[in-house]
Protein backbone atom coordinates (compact mmCIF):
# COMPACT_ATOMS: atom_id res chain seq x y z
CA UNK A 1 0.00 0.00 0.00
CA UNK A 2 1.27 3.59 -1.06
CA UNK A 3 0.28 5.14 2.04
CA UNK A 4 2.51 4.89 5.19
CA UNK A 5 1.01 5.64 8.48
CA UNK A 6 4.06 6.61 10.84
CA UNK A 7 2.64 6.45 14.00
CA UNK A 8 5.70 4.42 15.59
CA UNK A 9 7.64 7.62 14.76
CA UNK A 10 5.44 10.24 16.63
CA UNK A 11 5.23 7.62 19.62
CA UNK A 12 8.88 7.24 19.90
CA UNK A 13 9.03 11.49 19.79
CA UNK A 14 7.12 11.30 22.63
CA UNK A 15 8.30 8.41 24.54
CA UNK A 16 4.56 6.97 24.76
CA UNK A 17 3.70 3.42 24.96
CA UNK A 18 0.91 2.12 22.27
CA UNK A 19 -1.19 1.64 25.67
CA UNK A 20 -0.98 4.94 26.66
CA UNK A 21 -1.81 6.30 22.84
CA UNK A 22 -4.90 3.82 22.72
CA UNK A 23 -6.41 5.14 25.92
CA UNK A 24 -5.69 8.85 25.13
CA UNK A 25 -7.43 8.47 21.65
CA UNK A 26 -9.58 5.94 22.48
CA UNK A 27 -9.13 3.32 20.29
CA UNK A 28 -7.99 -0.27 21.09
CA UNK A 29 -4.60 -1.48 20.79
CA UNK A 30 -5.53 -4.13 18.12
CA UNK A 31 -6.80 -1.10 16.31
CA UNK A 32 -3.89 0.96 16.61
CA UNK A 33 -1.74 -2.07 15.31
CA UNK A 34 -3.70 -2.27 12.44
CA UNK A 35 -2.99 1.09 11.71
CA UNK A 36 1.02 0.92 12.33
CA UNK A 37 0.91 -2.26 9.90
CA UNK A 38 -0.44 -0.54 6.85
CA UNK A 39 -3.77 -3.09 7.36
CA UNK A 40 -6.30 0.11 7.83
CA UNK A 41 -8.42 0.27 4.76
CA UNK A 42 -9.54 3.53 6.19
CA UNK A 43 -9.32 6.03 8.86
CA UNK A 44 -12.41 8.15 9.76
CA UNK A 45 -11.58 11.57 10.30
CA UNK A 46 -12.99 11.69 13.58
CA UNK A 47 -10.57 8.65 14.64
CA UNK A 48 -7.16 11.11 12.94
CA UNK A 49 -8.41 14.27 14.78
CA UNK A 50 -8.09 12.28 18.10
CA UNK A 51 -4.50 11.09 16.45
CA UNK A 52 -3.42 14.41 15.91
CA UNK A 53 -4.80 16.04 19.33
CA UNK A 54 -2.84 13.20 21.25
CA UNK A 55 0.31 13.85 19.53
CA UNK A 56 0.04 17.39 18.80
CA UNK A 57 0.70 17.08 15.41
CA UNK A 58 -0.24 17.13 11.67
CA UNK A 59 -2.13 14.50 9.41
CA UNK A 60 0.95 14.64 7.62
CA UNK A 61 3.43 14.21 10.30
CA UNK A 62 1.66 10.36 10.17
CA UNK A 63 0.76 9.54 6.93
CA UNK A 64 2.53 9.89 3.71
CA UNK A 65 2.61 8.58 0.43
CA UNK A 66 5.21 6.63 -1.18
CA UNK A 67 4.43 5.36 -4.95
CA UNK A 68 4.90 1.54 -5.46
CA UNK A 69 7.54 0.38 -7.88
CA UNK A 70 4.93 -0.32 -10.80
CA UNK A 71 4.26 3.37 -10.63
CA UNK A 72 7.31 5.16 -10.36
CA UNK A 73 8.53 6.14 -13.76
CA UNK A 74 12.08 5.07 -15.35
CA UNK A 75 14.53 7.53 -15.61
Amino acid sequence: MPIIIDIDVQLAKRKMSVGEFSRAVGISAANIAVLKNGRAKAVRFTTLDSICRVLGCQPGDILRWVPEESEEKPS
